[in-house]
């Protein structure tokens, strides 16, 4: 089972690279595990390697999209006669069209997204639909410089151009500028061998992390939330994915944890709702706010036991000169209160 490789998903805050060492640190006594800001689903995805029940939760559309088809899903797969289904049909003037033609695609682009997004909504297998559904997220994050949406048109323009790319950068880029169906279709073997039963049964929510929380039940809860004071718009860079996925404009989600006066609040109440879990891993940095000696007093409250460990970790999207100054910090905490 551990052969299955996680595939290319081009996620800020992805954790592929460390997804392995922190489920090193789960312990021996647990079965299931809550990822509960799972994002592009690195470490759900080494958890069901390895064996774990797990319970994927995310707030944005398209990752709960991701966490169904790579998570949940035990054995659907996109067939050869699916894609040729979701990539036949004629450009359609749609949703996509409507709001953000030459905004961040050009016009011929939307027509295709929409016809596309058409017939993805005609698959009835609702594995087989969020596999498409990723299959697309990962062709518009190739065809967006930077990949994620929140560059300018005009940027963009500039940055598809292959050949001022080549003289700035030195590189063509030539891949932003590939069909959305060369894209899917290149990806599609490696999403479809990600797709694997580990004899558990799995399950994605798309909620509100306090609502998750309250329904849930688990050994261990993963937390991995926005760092704030760091690059962390979340909804900014994939909001407009989750406008596609729904074919309506999506507002920002609350409870997002980027508002420096607002997220010691939100960490004292997310840590009142884990008190029925018996164990917490929490993901952090250190260049982070709060800083690693608040949040370790804020998760030692009431008798926890916290241990804290570091692991170098380099952000994609750190500028240059802070690279290799950031550590990610991981707290692992022992309620000797839980509830279960």
């Amino acid at each position: 089972m551990n052969y299955k490789k996680y595939p290319k998903i081009n996620y800020i805050g992805n954790k592929e690279k460390i997804a392995a060492w922190i489920c090193d640190q789960l312990p021996e006594d647990v079965n299931t595990v809550a990822d509960v800001f799972s994002g592009g689903c690195s470490f759900s995805f080494e958890a069901k390697k390895r064996g774990y029940r797990v319970i994927a939760n995310d707030i944005l559309l398209i990752n709960h999209q991701l966490a169904l088809a790579l998570i949940e899903n035990n054995h659907d797969i996109l067939t050869d006669e699916d894609v040729n289904t979701i990539f036949s049909g004629s450009l359609k003037s749609g949703f996509m069209t409507e709001h953000y033609a030459n905004v961040f695609f050009f016009e011929d682009e939307c027509k295709q997204l929409d016809y596309i997004h058409e017939n993805i909504s005609e698959l009835v297998n609702p594995y087989k639909k969020a596999l498409a559904f990723s299959l697309m997220r990962r062709a518009m994050i190739r065809k967006m410089p930077y990949s994620r949406f929140t560059i300018p048109w005009e940027k963009i323009k500039q940055l598809r151009d292959e050949e001022y790319s080549y003289a700035k950068y030195g590189r063509r880029r030539a891949y932003h500028n590939e069909t959305f169906e060369s894209h899917f279709r290149q990806n599609l073997a490696a999403y479809n061998q990600a797709v694997f039963d580990n004899g558990k049964t799995h399950q994605a929510f798309n909620e509100d992390v306090f609502d998750l929380l309250k329904h849930i039940q688990a050994d261990a809860v993963y937390l991995d939330p926005p760092y704030t004071g760091t690059m962390n718009n979340y909804f900014g860079f994939y909001g407009l994915l989750d406008s596609y996925i729904s074919s309506a404009i999506q507002q920002p989600f609350n409870n997002h944890f980027m508002d420096k006066k607002q997220v010691v609040e939100l960490f004292e109440r997310l840590i009142g709702c884990l008190k029925p879990f018996k164990y917490w891993l929490l993901s952090y940095n250190n260049v982070s706010h709060p800083n690693r000696e608040e949040l370790a007093a804020m998760l030692a409250q009431d008798g926890h036991s916290v241990k804290i460990l570091e692991t170098p970790h380099v952000y994609k999207v750190t500028g240059k000169e802070n690279k290799q100054n950031h550590k990610e910090i991981l707290f692992l905490v022992e309620n000797h209160h839980a509830n279960l």
